[in-house]
């Protein structure tokens, strides 16, 4: 039944990874605009490649003449289906727009100033294409651009959002491993059995609550704490998700480190005290020690718990794609981006794949936490094995 359950798992885990490898991996080598388009201009114009950002900066008027792209400083003009309708009458268009593609093409190549941004059906091949950026795994993981909704350039650089998760996740840690290891101690080393019975059940009580109940908490009362302390606009920060996350993810570091510490021989303890060693010293030198692959771990294990989490990070840090070492600034984790986008993403959409690739990134970086673990705990064992 053992080996089976591992079987098992093992098939579970194997069926996950491709799930969101298969629905999300067809995006790379995709080009960076909406499915079913295409950017053209006129057969004179010399700038036949752009990338997503200046894409993006000529749609939203912050490039406004082509000297800016390296060619004369003439106003750029942008033509779309609807701005094509204005120029135009329904007679000229024709009532399916069967005369669209003439008309495009002819006043295109009589504007050498016009870029034009259609379905390809409406387009003549002889047209220019301007060559587009394709998504890379690269530009995914280490481009600051996450602009999935601006259509019809959408851009995924996913940096910032992977490093707002790692940052909530390392302060969380920060902050909950010296609390953690404080309270396993005295449980382990010190609590009477009655005192470890009781803060026993409250720590399970607390590993039981929903997290999305503290992330209500933290809204109600952690987020207007740091907003009031350090005279902030809002108090949806970095230090709010680590705040959160720390008492989130304490139940677990506790347990997991009472266990290790308990795992300690007995007999080893008692010849220190022999010896004239004080409990504190005892607990610093003997036990702590002895327990460190199984406190490692703990802390690995919480830090992959606090790195999964979702709500409460997602109600506590401000959803901003910040790059910033500030404590005090918002970010955005990969939880909390695919929680809020994935409901608005059209299934098999760029903005879709991307989400999945953030799932897969998510679950890979959980993975290695949880291989960390293991090899800790698995050397260690060899270790006392050998002695």
């Amino acid at each position: 039944m053992i080996h089976a359950s591992g079987v098992f798992t093992t098939i579970i885990i194997l069926a996950i990874s491709v799930f969101l490898i298969r629905e999300g991996s067809s995006i790379f080598n995709k080009y960076k605009i909406e499915t079913g388009y295409a950017v053209v201009v006129s057969n004179e114009n010399p700038i036949t490649e752009l990338n997503s950002e200046q894409l993006r900066k000529i749609n939203t008027a912050e490039i406004e003449t082509w000297d800016k792209l390296g060619w004369e400083p003439t106003k750029i003009e942008i033509l779309t289906l609807e701005s094509l309708e204005d120029k135009f009458s329904a007679e000229e268009l024709g009532k399916r727009y069967e005369n669209a593609e003439t008309v495009i093409y002819e006043y295109i190549n009589s504007h050498p100033n016009v870029i034009g941004i259609f379905p390809k059906r409406f387009l003549d091949p002889k047209l220019t294409r301007v060559k587009l950026e394709k998504v890379t795994l690269f530009s995914l993981l280490f481009r600051n651009h996450w602009y999935p909704n601006s259509n019809p350039f959408p851009d995924f650089g996913a940096a910032a959002i992977i490093y707002g998760s790692l940052y909530v996740s390392i302060l969380a840690m920060i902050i909950a491993v010296p609390i953690g290891l404080i309270v396993a101690v005295f449980l382990a080393e010190i609590a009477t059995s009655r005192i470890h019975k009781f803060q026993k059940f409250f720590i399970e009580l607390l590993a039981g609550i929903p997290s999305v109940i503290l992330g209500l908490f933290g809204l109600v009362y952690v987020v207007p704490t740091i907003k009031l302390t350090f005279n902030l606009d809002r108090g949806e920060t970095v230090l709010a998700g680590g705040i959160v996350l720390a008492i989130i993810s304490l139940p677990s570091l506790i347990s997991l480190s009472e266990d290790a510490l308990r795992s300690v021989n007995k007999e080893v303890k008692e010849a220190s005290l022999a010896l004239g060693a004080t409990k504190l010293q005892t607990i610093i030198r003997i036990s702590l020690p002895m327990a460190r692959s199984g406190i490692f771990s703990a802390i690995i294990l919480s830090a992959g718990r606090a790195f999964g989490e979702t709500m409460a990070v997602l109600m506590v840090t401000g959803n901003s794609t910040l790059f910033s070492v500030s404590p005090l600034e918002s970010v955005r984790t990969i939880t909390g981006t695919i929680a809020s986008e994935l409901g608005e993403s059209p299934v098999g959409s760029l903005h879709y794949e991307s989400l999945f690739i953030l799932g897969s990134i998510l679950f890979f970086i959980t993975f290695f936490f949880n291989l960390i673990a293991s090899a800790i705990m698995g050397m260690d064992h060899a270790a006392k094995i050998k002695n």
